[in-house]
């Protein structure tokens, strides 16, 4: 009898010291709570974590989360590995210039059936799912992102500029704020594709990161929280840099800390910031629960670009 009890103790204290786990993330969290409450976050949804079936149905029970605990999320999803998947389907070629796709008419089309489509509608899908009341729109619905045609210029190898067509590729020009502003008076969670359109009609892709910081901006959220493919912005050693002023942000890329695919997704998060955002956040959305960690704890989840500490 003896030996039983024993036997069951460490059980026991397993089963309390989760519970007590579980207690003081709670109590942790609660601070955070407080202060994000009745706040509009922005969210980018891309890279891998929108393909992996687990990380999307738990990407969805945490917007659900916010929303809530009286946060408003706002999502601008991406879906280039998707079209890009449906264009070799369809045995249409696509060309990059500088990690742009360029978009010809019928691209454009396609673009737009599976932003605005499937990959839309299965975020909205999964949101609801997990108990939510999501709607998908995109970015010409309600005119909600006028945009213009990119003007993009690229260095050729004598380092001269020479500006370079990309189709209908676009940027955001000016947000429609009304359109969020009736959803979130009406308690829905936006799920936007980010297409915008132009003068005439015309359809522009325009891309995620953009659109989102874009969005951000214009509705002065809160947050700006990028959910991408990295961890965020590593020092010279490898190591994650976890809170940065945009003075920083800028010194960083001067001095090559800060490259590549990294640079735009920096930019963005600057010209939000610039716009009244009050902090970016570049993240990894392939961690369980990334959201949640950034929000919540006191450590976060990634790299942080506020305009001064």
């Amino acid at each position: 009898m003896m030996a039983d009890s024993k036997k069951n103790e460490p059980k026991n204290l397993s089963e309390i010291k989760s519970l007590i786990r579980t207690a003081e993330t709670l109590t942790e969290a609660l601070p955070y709570l407080q202060e994000f409450g009745g706040k509009t976050f922005v969210i980018k949804y891309g890279g891998h974590a929108m393909g992996d079936a687990r990380l999307a149905e738990q990407f969805a029970s945490d917007i659900v989360l916010l929303k809530q605990v009286g946060i408003n999320p706002v999502i601008v999803h991406g879906g280039g590995p998707q079209i890009g998947r449906m264009l070799q389907q369809l045995k249409i070629e696509s060309e990059f210039i500088d990690g742009l796709r360029v978009t010809d008419k019928r691209t454009v089309e396609i673009v737009e059936m599976v932003l605005a489509g499937s990959i839309n509608k299965e975020v909205v899908t999964a949101i609801n799912d997990a108990g939510g009341t999501a709607v998908g729109i995109s970015g010409k619905d309600g005119n909600l992102i006028r945009a213009r045609k990119l003007t993009h210029r690229q260095k050729t190898d004598s380092n001269i500029e020479k500006v370079v067509d990309l189709g209908f590729v676009g940027e955001p020009i000016a947000i429609n704020t009304r359109v969020l502003d009736t959803l979130a008076g009406s308690h829905m969670i936006p799920v936007i594709a980010p297409l915008g359109i132009g003068e005439g009609g015309t359809t522009y892709n325009i891309n995620a990161d953009t659109a989102a910081g874009a969005i951000a901006g214009a509705i002065g959220a809160t947050r700006l929280l990028m959910l991408t493919d990295v961890t965020g912005v590593l020092d010279k050693k490898g190591d994650l840099i976890t809170d940065i002023t945009a003075r920083q942000a800028r010194t960083l890329i001067k001095n090559g800390t800060i490259s590549g695919g990294m640079i735009p997704k920096i930019e963005t998060c600057l010209d939000a910031v610039k716009a009244g955002v009050e902090a970016s956040v570049i993240m990894d959305g392939r961690v369980p629960h990334a959201l949640l960690l950034e929000i919540f704890t006191e450590h976060g989840a990634g790299t942080m670009i506020r305009a001064k500490s």
